[in-house]
């Protein structure tokens, strides 16, 4: 059994109920056997570590925590996991990632190894990536900005004598993505040519993200998208003061040129279909310098292969 693997499954099940807070899986081993398990699901709740410890009891002396972040050294809503942990006996701690949020940011480690906890830090792509909007959030005050295009395999946007550039499998995955967005948003010009909805359908939605045009108006009459007409970077901060982590960028190559250029863009999801368009605009646009990208990979949805990688890792 990988512990640590279990910890970010058990993460998992919190996702979409958190709110402002990370996911946090947490599981206490000890001679081999999982003794405590826990995560973390929405504000006021214990948190993962607490409720590990409460179902593992004694058999938490000498065990070993594996948890997806930083134990928590503050007074929140609960009291700090750290000093929980230090006063359990656990022994050994693994942390998956630390916790950029800056009243914690090595604190809860520092906490627990002056409690005589033997702490390893795995700097964890999964575990950071599991929270990648939360902390983009945390650490830059601006939402966690993803770019997802559809193009042919020479890159055009469009492809003539048809509406979709790629199959059904992929415009499916699309509304997940909303669906698990904050907000979604599109520039003036795929809003003038398409008047396009945004909304996630047929994936059973439990919420709808908020819906945005970048650029000048006005918006066309019936119109449901929000109009954000400030400065890029500005309006990614009034964003994220109005608590939208993430942000899904759908529009054309003006809207995907101008936040790469601005340095804004975190990751690109690019749904290359299995056709060469051979004419028509290009998902970017020409940049002062290239872009290097990191952690590639390729999957298959549907006859179309979905390319992923990341701008800036989290």
């Amino acid at each position: 059994m990988n512990w640590f693997e279990r910890a970010l499954d058990l993460a998992e099940r919190g996702r979409g109920k958190v709110e402002d807070h990370p996911l946090v899986g947490a599981v206490l081993v000890r001679d081999g056997e999982a003794v405590g398990e826990g995560w973390y699901e929405f504000a006021g709740v214990k948190h993962a570590e607490t409720i590990a410890l409460e179902q593992a009891g004694e058999r938490a002396r000498g065990a070993t925590l594996y948890v997806t972040l930083e134990p928590c050294s503050h007074h929140g809503l609960t009291p700090p996991c750290a000093d929980a942990v230090v006063e359990a006996g656990v022994a050994r701690v693994v942390v998956g990632a630390l916790d950029p949020n800056p009243v914690v940011d090595g604190r809860g480690v520092e906490r627990l190894r002056e409690g005589g906890v033997d702490v390893e830090v795995l700097d964890s792509v999964e575990a950071r990536r599991q929270n990648e909007a939360w902390r983009t959030w945390k650490s830059l005050g601006r939402p966690f900005v993803t770019v997802k295009v559809a193009v042919t395999l020479d890159g055009r946007v469009a492809v003539s004598g048809s509406r979709w550039v790629t199959g059904e499998e992929s415009r499916r995955l699309v509304h997940e993505l909303r669906a698990a967005s904050d907000a979604v948003a599109v520039g003036m010009g795929t809003v003038r040519a398409d008047a396009p909805r945004l909304d996630a359908r047929g994936v059973g939605a439990t919420r709808q993200p908020r819906r945005l045009a970048f650029g000048h108006g006005p918006l066309p009459a019936g119109s449901e998208l929000e109009l954000r007409s400030g400065p890029l970077e500005e309006e990614l901060r009034a964003l994220a003061a109005d608590g939208v982590q993430s942000l899904l960028l759908e529009g054309g190559p003006t809207l995907a040129t101008a936040f790469l250029a601005a340095d804004l863009v975190d990751k690109l999801l690019v749904f290359v279909a299995p056709t060469v368009g051979g004419v028509g605009p290009r998902f970017v646009g020409d940049l002062a310098a290239p872009v290097p990208l990191s952690g590639l990979r390729a999957t298959p949805v549907g006859a179309d292969v979905l390319l992923e990688a990341y701008v800036h890792d989290v």
